[in-house]
């Protein structure tokens, strides 16, 4: 164990790779740089999914990934495909022992439930020390249809894995954690009613607002050889049937009739590699198919990613499903007007009509009219520009955030400690 002002956070993770980059990889990345610029050590520990086992650094973090099963029988290589990149529970026997050798950690942050929160549970157990679980979104609030598109890779498989599950506690990992974070204000209010006795927190997401704000456009125009003049719709979100990227290309479609001048770019990561063959199809017998365009991802340090916030007009979220939203402050912190659906934690940090547009859950008429409306409203697009970024700069700076989950450490291991 640590002295009490310089503390080792082990954080838990199903995976983390570059090229795989989502929400929660962002959190957890920005929130251990805070913490080393606070004085405290973070060591991430993970699969070895889309990678190699071993450790590497980076910006100074250290990855540790371990081998690791889906722990049902008769799984295709094509199902454990699907499970890699979406869904999934996976068993990871090394993980759990180097977990168990590390007497060094103040306290355990799993960013994972189900098994792998469950062997962060035991080991912390173990070791004497607090565990906390952080709630990315889609525990309990996932729509059934995302959940069973989910399970469909093992659906009917024996699942050799329960007595691990078992052994470890997996369905305690909630009840028997110092405490819960939640990133969605929705999930803060469900784990609240489900957890009346324990500790749980409203964490939200940050943004480096400084790197967003004051990227330079012609970064991203130039490496991507597009005219200064383009007017550009933007979405940065993984290409995955949750984000519903197949929705905005529908609905641009319809706004491309009246907005000749516009092109749509969804950058992001591919998740889902059937959902981005979808939107592939789609487009061949569309008459955007030459003004829509896909990259298919970003570095997470990478300086075209703030500029290509800076390069667009407006930014869009389609999602079906959205703990939180980190992308929303990253448009906010770079200058741009927000189209967003109306899901999840959204609605609990933007205000509708000043910072954001919201549209219904699938209503793609609504949303082509909403980017109608923020291209021939230069005043509007203004308005809304002007309240997030104040928005973002006084509430969601990520030296903030940890401050917070720092606070939540002391307490944990302060009562623990009784």
């Amino acid at each position: 164990m640590t002295d009490e002002t310089t503390l080792r956070i082990g954080h838990v993770m199903r995976r983390f790779v570059v090229d795989k980059w989502g929400g929660t990889e962002t959190v957890v990345f920005n929130l251990c740089r805070a913490f080393r610029s606070m004085g405290h050590t973070s060591e991430i520990f993970c699969t070895r999914m889309f990678s190699e086992v071993g450790t590497e650094e980076l910006d100074g973090v250290p990855i540790h990934r371990f081998d690791y099963v889906f722990p049902w029988l008769f799984l295709s290589n094509e199902a454990q495909g699907k499970l890699r990149l979406k869904g999934g529970s996976p068993l990871s026997l090394p993980l759990y022992r180097e977990l168990r050798r590390r007497r060094d950690l103040s306290i355990i942050h799993t960013h994972i439930q189900h098994r792998m929160g469950g062997a962060a549970r035991t080991v912390a157990r173990a070791l004497k020390i607090p565990y906390v679980v952080s709630v990315h979104g889609g525990f309990y609030t996932l729509p059934e249809a995302q959940i069973e598109r989910m399970r469909d890779p093992f659906k009917g498989k024996p699942e050799w894995g329960k007595v691990f599950g078992w052994l470890w506690g997996s369905r305690k990992v909630l009840q028997d954690a110092s405490a819960i974070l939640c990133v969605g204000r929705d999930e803060f209010a469900d784990m609240q009613a489900r957890y009346p006795t324990k500790r749980v927190y409203y964490v939200p997401n940050g943004v480096d607002v400084e790197r967003f704000q004051n990227a330079k456009p012609d970064d991203f125009l130039i490496a991507h050889q597009i005219p200064r003049d383009q007017r550009i719709v933007l979405c940065v979100s993984r290409i995955d049937f949750q984000k519903n990227q197949l929705m905005l290309v529908r609905a641009f479609e319809r706004f491309a009739e009246t907005h000749p001048e516009h092109h749509l770019y969804l950058i992001g990561p591919v998740t889902v590699d059937a959902y981005m063959r979808e939107i592939e199809r789609a487009l061949a017998g569309s008459r955007v198919r030459g003004r829509v365009h896909i990259i298919p991802g970003l570095t997470p340090d990478s300086p075209l990613l703030p500029s290509a916030y800076k390069a667009a007009e407006m930014f869009v979220l389609p999602t079906d499903h959205e703990p939180f939203g980190i992308v929303i402050l990253e448009a906010w912190a770079a200058g741009l007007p927000v189209i967003a659906t109306r899901v999840g934690g959204i609605p609990g940090f933007t205000h509708e009509g000043s910072d954001v547009l919201l549209v219904n859950r699938g209503d793609q008429e609504a949303l082509t009219g909403a980017m109608a409306e923020l291209a021939d409203a230069p005043e509007l697009r203004e308005r809304l520009v002007v309240a997030g970024l104040e928005e973002v700069r006084s509430r969601y700076d990520w030296a903030s955030v940890a401050e917070q989950v720092m606070g939540i450490y002391r307490t944990a291991i302060e009562e623990f400690g009784r």
